[in-house]
């Protein structure tokens, strides 16, 4: 294709021109020219085509000059720009070559003789100009649709990194406040919560790959429980179920925590919580409820950390995740979907 439009597309134009303003210029005078003599229409055609490759050579240096200036930035302003240069140099162009083929042949210039050597080259110098043209303007949108989409890319994953980055101090916070009120009663139990605490915070900073494996998030949710039955009542009544054949299934880390942590937060009443998760075909469904006091009781999920989750949900399950918390007697239920693709779904 760049050999044709570099070599074939020059002659063509310049024969167009030719033909169509011969085949214009004998309508209205009645003259045929093939009655003309032979010589007199090859020194005519042979300079229209000259004309044609010179025009081209122009416009290729002109279109350099643009890449140059302006690499790969597509704009109707730099598109308009461009169609006024080549308007520009078929005006020269077409005048040097072809007017003195008109003046000193026939019957000299003439009015239409000059309409049409104007008009007609013009017309087939922006077909010319679409023609070479539209490779290198498709080429730019693509890479400009693809920088875009760089772009967009980073900053989505700069954001997933600040969101999980939040849940390290909220994390910390409550993990280390639990500890130092442990060290007032037992010394000996502070020092495995701290070891427990330890394979937590090893599991937040060094098993933060793209994602894990549900057992892997399974066992820090469980280990994150652990450490939080330190610090709350003995009253406390735990549920904990989680299915068996939540395994090999890859996931996203640290997105059932915030659940769990709420329902700490805010347990109150006859201290009871209840932590189900379950696998069915690719759909991952995790439930936590807890007891509340009506009068404290909250309406919609809060906290940093819910907020953070509902984000993180919309950038890594798109359309593949449901979040929803409804309020039932006594009780506060928080319900999280994830419909697994088919290479997430692995037992």
């Amino acid at each position: 294709m760049g050999r044709f439009i570099k070599y074939i597309i020059p002659a063509l134009y310049g024969l167009l021109v030719y033909f169509t303003i011969r085949l214009l210029l004998d309508s209205v005078t009645g003259m045929k020219f093939w009655h003309r003599s032979w010589q007199l229409n090859s020194i005519e055609i042979t300079t229209s085509v000259i004309m044609g490759y010179f025009m081209a050579w122009v416009l290729r240096r002109l279109f350099h000059y643009f890449d140059k200036s302006a690499p790969a930035k597509f704009s109707y302003s730099r598109i308009a720009k461009e169609l006024f240069y080549v308007f520009l140099v078929n005006q020269i162009v077409v005048n040097l070559f072809m007017d003195p083929l008109v003046i000193f042949t026939d019957d000299g210039m003439q009015l239409y003789d000059f309409f049409d050597v104007n008009v007609i080259p013009l017309l087939y110098s922006i077909i010319f100009y679409g023609i070479f043209r539209s490779s290198s303007f498709l080429r730019a949108y693509i890479d400009n649709k693809i920088l875009l989409e760089k772009i967009t890319n980073d900053k989505l994953q700069t954001e997933l990194k600040f969101l999980k980055a939040q849940y390290h101090p909220h994390f910390l916070f409550n993990a280390l406040n639990t500890i130092y009120f442990q060290m007032d009663e037992n010394v000996a139990d502070a020092k495995k919560s701290v070891e427990k605490f330890s394979e937590l915070l090893r599991y937040q900073l060094y098993d933060q790959q793209q994602q894990v494996s549900m057992k892997q998030e399974m066992e820090y949710l469980e280990n994150f429980i652990e450490l939080q039955k330190v610090r709350v009542s003995e009253k406390l009544k735990l549920d904990v179920r989680l299915d068996k054949n939540l395994n090999g299934q890859q996931v996203y880390p640290l997105l059932f925590l915030p659940l769990v942590e709420n329902a700490f937060k805010y347990v109150s009443g006859d201290y009871s919580i209840a932590v189900n998760a379950n696998v069915k075909g690719n759909e991952i469904r995790f439930t936590v409820g807890n007891s509340i006091q009506c009068a404290n009781a909250p309406t919609k999920p809060n906290g940093i950390g819910l907020e953070n989750l509902k984000r993180r949900l919309d950038l890594l399950y798109p359309n593949r995740h449901s979040l929803t918390t409804e309020k039932k007697g006594d009780y506060f239920f928080a319900t999280m979907n994830l419909q697994l693709e088919e290479d997430e779904h692995k037992n």
